[in-house]
Formats: C-alpha cells, sequence, structure tokens
C-alpha cells in the first residue's frame, strides 16, 4: 500500500512528512542525484505556515526564516500607496515567514531522513511516466509499483505531460523577472515585504535573514520584472540563467528613495538568475484513476501573490486528509481534486487577469503616473482594503476564515488506526 511521489521539492517532501505522520508507507523518486538548497527568497503565507507548525516544524522555519511584520504597494517615485500587517500582526494565529526557498526545501528534507529514514527517498531516479493503473516508469528501464503515484516534479511534470500530451511548452506572458540577493539594510522598520512599480517594470524585496548584530546588514530578497512585447526574441527557453545587469539596470537607475535605493540592491548581487514569468493554462483534470497531480505540476501559477509554495504544502495536507477519509484509493485522489482544483484554478485566473493583490500599482500608474500626496486624493482607502482582502478569500487565507478552520489533519489521526 505504497504511495509513489516523483519529486523532492517543496511539494514533494510536505506529502512524505504528511504521510509518516499518518502512517501511510510513501517512497519518493527525485531526478537530481543529490538534493541541495537552489533558488532565492519565497514567502509562506499563514496557511501554510499552520500545517508546518502542525507538522512539529515550528523551531525549525524560525532557524532559517524571519517572520514577516508587513507588506506595501509604492508607486515608481516610492510613495506609499497602501501598507498592511502581516502575520501575527495582522491578527492570524500563525506568521507569515519570508525564507530562502532551498532553505526550506533542505530543512523539510533533513526533517523526513531523520522521521522516515534515508530510504525514504531515492535521488537519481528520473521517472518519466506511468503505465497500469499505479506503475511509475524510471529511467535506465526500471520501474516501482505502488497504490498510487503523486506527481510532484513541477512545471515541466513528466506525468502531467503524458496526462495532455498536446499541452506544449508552458506559456510566456512576456514578462521576465531577474532574482538575487544583496547584503543591505531593513526598511519599512524590518520584516516588512515591498512590491514597488507597476506592470511594465516593478521590484519586491524583503528580508530572508535577521540583520546582524553589528553592522545592521541583512540577506534581501530582491525581484526585478520587466515587461516585453510578447514577440520579443527573447530567451524563453531559458530557465535559471545567469543575468547580465546591463540588461535591466538601466530601467530603475532612477529608483533611488529615502528607504530603499534599488540600483545598489542590483549593483550589490553577487550573482543575478533570469527567469521568463510562465504558466500554464488550468487543466479539467489532475486525477487518472490512481494517478494524481500536486504543486507546480497541477496548477503553476505567475509567482503573484506570494500563494506558490503554500499552496504547495496546502496539497500535501489535503491529500493526507482524503486518504484519512477514503483509505489508500483513487478515492482518495478523486477528494482531494474536488476540494482543490477550483481553488487554484480562481488563484490562477486571478493572477493572470491582474487580480492579484498588485493590481493596485497599475491602477495608481493609471490614474496619476504615481505622483500623489495622499493616496486617498487617487483611490479611497476602503477600496485598497477590500481588494486585499478579496485575494485572501481566494486564495484560502483570509484571516477569520482561517483562523476558525479545524485542523486539515486531526491531531493523532492515523491510516492504520
Amino acid at each position: 500500500m505504497t504511495i509513489l511521489i516523483v519529486g523532492g521539492g517543496i511539494a514533494g517532501l510536505s506529502l512524505g512528512l504528511t504521510l509518516h505522520q499518518i502512517g501511510v508507507p510513501f517512497r519518493i523518486f527525485e531526478a537530481a542525484q543529490e538534493i541541495h538548497p537552489m533558488g532565492v527568497g519565497i514567502n509562506l503565507q499563514p496557511n501554510a505556515v499552520r500545517e508546518l507548525f502542525e507538522m512539529g516544524l515550528e523551531h525549525e522555519l524560525d532557524a532559517i526564516g524571519v517572520r514577516t511584520k508587513q507588506y506595501g504597494f509604492y508607486s515608481k517615485l516610492g510613495k506609499t500607496i497602501w501598507e498592511e500587517p502581516r502575520g501575527t500582526w495582522a491578527r492570524y494565529t500563525w506568521p507569515q515567514y519570508s525564507v530562502h526557498r532551498g532553505e526550506l526545501q533542505m530543512m523539510l528534507y533533513r526533517a523526513l531522513l531523520d522521521r522516515a529514514g534515508p530510504d525514504c527517498i531515492e535521488t537519481g531516479a528520473r521517472a518519466f511516466g506511468f503505465k497500469g493503473p499505479s506503475t511509475l516508469l524510471l529511467d535506465q528501464g526500471r520501474s516501482a509499483e505502488g497504490a498510487l503515484i503523486v506527481a510532484a516534479d513541477g512545471i515541466h511534470s513528466a506525468l502531467r505531460a503524458q496526462m495532455y500530451p498536446d499541452e506544449g511548452e508552458p506559456i510566456w506572458n512576456g514578462r521576465v523577472l531577474w532574482r538575487a540577493t544583496t547584503q543591505a539594510p531593513e526598511f519599512q522598520g524590518g520584516a516588512a515585504m515591498v512590491m514597488i512599480g507597476h506592470d511594465d517594470l516593478r521590484v519586491v524585496a524583503y528580508p530572508i535573514s535577521e540583520p546582524d548584530p553589528e553592522s545592521g546588514m541583512t540577506t534581501l530578497n530582491w525581484i526585478a520584472e520587466k515587461r516585453f512585447p510578447l514577440d520579443a526574441a527573447w530567451k524563453k527557453e531559458d530557465w535559471n540563467r545567469p543575468a547580465d545587469i546591463a540588461e535591466f539596470l538601466p530601467d530603475f537607475e532612477s529608483w533611488q528613495f529615502d528607504w530603499i535605493d534599488v540600483p545598489s540592491l542590483i549593483n550589490g548581487a553577487s550573482v543575478v538568475f533570469e527567469y521568463p514569468m510562465v504558466d500554464r493554462d488550468p487543466l479539467p483534470r489532475w486525477t487518472q484513476g490512481a494517478v494524481t497531480l500536486m504543486g507546480d505540476a497541477a496548477h503553476p501559477t505567475y509567482p503573484i501573490g506570494s500563494n506558490g509554495a503554500s499552496q504547495a504544502i496546502v496539497d500535501a495536507r489535503i491529500i493526507g486528509a482524503r486518504l484519512l477519509e477514503h483509505g489508500i484509493a483513487p478515492q482518495a485522489l478523486e477528494a482531494y481534486e474536488e476540494q482543490v482544483r477550483p481553488i487554484t484554478t480562481g488563484v490562477g485566473l486571478a493572477n493572470r487577469a491582474g487580480g492579484g493583490p498588485d493590481a493596485v500599482l497599475q491602477r495608481v500608474e493609471d490614474l496619476c503616473g504615481g505622483e500623489f500626496e495622499v493616496i486617498e486624493d487617487v483611490i479611497p482607502r476602503a477600496d485598497l482594503a477590500a481588494h486585499a482582502e478579496k485575494y485572501k478569500s481566494i486564495a484560502g487565507f483570509s484571516i477569520e476564515a482561517l483562523n476558525a478552520k479545524p485542523r486539515i489533519i486531526p491531531e493523532g489521526a492515523r491510516v492504520d488506526g
């Protein structure tokens, strides 16, 4: 009755920890020869942090991340559009964290090895498909038999490609992201996440380490983003490519404000990586019999609203809950999909249509070019508050609803009774 998990990223490791918690045998197959930290900063919303805490990882999260206090939007001239508290400062029962993606992955990996033993993960095992009810096809002519298969192998999922062979490559929306970390001073009182600019040009920045007690410097994660024409001869096929900052630094040279110096951030990075902003169309189905998709394999979306990694963790917990309800059977996967797919489809479409929380940036740009004395002269504060709350509700982390929601995995529950 073993569940086979394809992929040892945040989604797959979270599912492994959940299955171990509820007493379900599993094996993870990871294509890389060695799991090591990759990526830059991400945010974990309170709905996902709650699940990590309920997996017993609160102290580990505090060791690698920053409890985010504030989230703010600012015009291209550095003017304050909207600021709101985050995590426990916003009355959530659980905090929000800003963390290095690679450190989060390694934290989950270490916890899983400690709890389930090293044999639960096989590295250097690339899955390229499945056959029959639940046979996983691996490279070098190998295969593995299980009761269920869960594909957590990301936006380029091989199992998704087998389910939908005509889907093609991820869809580029014309935007390119340059991502890096720089040692820099904190801003806006510390532990703050900021988004500056508008749809064509913007910067996101937040600390992913506590400030050094002597220098006051922190590891600041930043993302610079620029929109190109969809027919631009851009390197859309390149992923995680080291970038030349000369390709985008001139666009941000004037973004020097009394609270943040964007050109200095860009110049201060030791290496900058380049990503096209891509997603995929929502699928009509994730599940085929004993096989299902989760995380970015199921619902890749634009990195708007800090929701991608959080939803992958929640996916894992909901799969666990449905296994408790239905047993180790395809019905559990169907029930998981029925619960989650409408939510993630709504989030993905909202992000595409400019319905994410960052939509206020372009609205201000359209109304006044980013120049104003007080934001109420441009947009009523009540409208800004309503927009912020709407996205939280779509993504499943509105304050009142999350605080009142019962546990996804009941304490002490196990499939084996």
